[in-house]
């Protein structure tokens, strides 16, 4: 699957290449136009991407069904929605987000509508995010089996070959992020995780980390303390209780917070920022965010999305459809961010070295999250 970072490519050179051609040339998915007026032809960055575009014909080809949480959360919903954006300008194709009703609290009926509206407004490949999309989607799977859905951090159901699960070993960047952090020279560490405990994606997140930490203790012979809490996380979203928590333990002595949950990084970085302290940051890198991220724990999201919707087009969503795809270090869809991490005490060398050990077996990292609950063979302090 080391095709995903490839056709990434090939999506940002079809931008260098249309910068070339002709303005008036018709998109191949009928005349689409940004909300704002115009797309510049030589965007490659989904920043440069509006969110909200018309169509001539009011129908929107791919849709995106959010998670709980901001579509603009810098982290798991806006990088989602980013590879639905890159894909669909690259390719002249229109593009719409939807965003169920109720907001924290929706319930399988809000993310169903939501799902029903795109079909209904003509979408052709839905892409939902987020663990708690299954039930509706299932549904609306089955009532529309012309139409493609892309679950991302989902997994595949029994005879709905119209929906692809991605799915990513987030473990393997939590590893990453703990172990660095230490080696950096921090001690006393915190964790705050989204989906109060039942998100698996921020579960095997957390579980990561605290391998990667402990491992990184036993080879610098010292104890780390680790904060670890699932308290306020329940939405993904920032709250005044969130960082008066964070800001709790960084008045304690806690040095460096692992925000695992969407919006909930704008807390912990505000907290971080008032006592001096580190963040971690999520899912994307967050480094643009704050000064106080050290690193940010990443998964592909963008590119996962556009590798997806490629093969929804290109004839090949039998490789895909009705199976569970689970995307690590093996493929490239995982990592940290090495242009833009502020770590002095582990080199982008080592960091390289140790990403290869994890692809060739010989650094295995538990991703069976409940093991947390016994940490007898970690060299932390965990406090829950």
């Amino acid at each position: 699957m080391k095709k995903i970072l490839a056709i990434v490519m090939v999506i940002c050179m079809i931008f260098a290449m249309a910068a070339c051609g002709s303005k008036d040339a018709e998109p191949a998915g009928g005349e689409t136009e940004p909300a704002d007026g115009g797309q510049d032809a030589e965007v490659i960055s989904a920043d440069d991407i509006p969110d909200e575009m018309t169509s001539t014909d009011n129908k929107f080809e791919i849709a995106f069904v959010t998670d709980v949480g901001q579509l603009k959360d810098k982290s798991f919903n806006q990088g989602t929605f980013d590879g639905v954006k890159l894909y669909a300008a690259a390719n002249g194709l229109s593009y719409k987000y939807y965003q169920p009703a109720n907001e924290d609290q929706a319930t399988d009926d809000d993310r169903y509508d939501a799902m029903k509206a795109a079909v209904d407004n003509g979408a052709k490949v839905i892409v939902c995010a987020g663990f708690m999309q299954g039930n509706a989607l299932a549904k609306a799977a089955a009532e529309f089996p012309d139409v493609k859905f892309v679950f991302i951090d989902g997994w595949a159901f029994d005879g709905l070959n119209n929906i692809a699960g991605i799915a990513f070993k987030e473990e393997q960047p939590g590893f990453l992020a703990g172990y660095a952090t230490v080696k950096e020279g921090y001690t006393k560490l915190g964790f705050c995780g989204g989906g109060g405990g039942t998100n698996p994606a921020c579960c095997r997140y957390g579980y990561g980390f605290v391998q990667g930490a402990s491992a990184a203790a036993a080879e610098m012979g010292v104890t780390v303390d680790m904060n670890y809490s699932w308290l306020y996380g329940a939405s993904f979203s920032a709250s005044p209780e969130l960082q008066t928590l964070a800001n709790g333990w960084y008045e304690a002595g806690t040095e460096a917070i692992f925000a695992c949950g969407g919006s909930m990084f704008a807390s912990v970085a505000a907290a971080a920022s008032a006592n001096d302290g580190a963040v971690i940051g999520v899912d994307v890198d967050q480094s643009f965010e704050s000064d106080t991220v050290i690193t940010s724990a990443m998964k592909g999201l963008s590119d996962s999305v556009v590798w997806a919707l490629t093969k929804a087009y290109d004839g090949s969503w039998d490789e895909i459809g009705g199976a569970a795809t689970s995307l690590g270090a093996a493929e490239n869809a995982v990592g940290l961010p090495t242009e833009t991490w502020s770590l002095t005490g582990w080199t982008v060398e080592e960091y390289e070295a140790m990403l290869q050990d994890i692809v060739s077996g010989k650094i295995v990292i538990d991703d069976v999250y409940e093991n947390l609950a016994s940490t007898d063979s970690l060299n932390l302090n965990i406090v829950e």
